[in-house]
């Protein structure tokens, strides 16, 4: 399970709009989005399994192509 830690964000002039905005934006980059959505409905061991390798294929390949950038500067 990922760790989940608290989004803050600060309301200043009675801006709501740019506040929930900003707090979107925070959420989406920890993840947390995509937890809520996974959390909707059940999900089979099997499909979790796949998913959470699909995921690590997926963060070896950016690692990969980090490392290969990194190589040739």
């Amino acid at each position: 399970m990922a760790s989940l830690t608290r989004a803050k964000v600060e309301v200043t002039d009675n801006q709501v709009e740019a506040a929930l905005k900003t707090l979107k934006k925070v959420m989406i980059k920890g993840g947390l989005y995509q937890e809520m959505k996974r959390r909707v409905y059940y999900e089979k061991p099997s499909v979790k399994r796949k998913r959470k390798q699909a995921q690590a294929r997926k963060k070896r390949r950016r690692a990969l192509k980090r490392s290969r950038v990194d190589d040739e500067e």
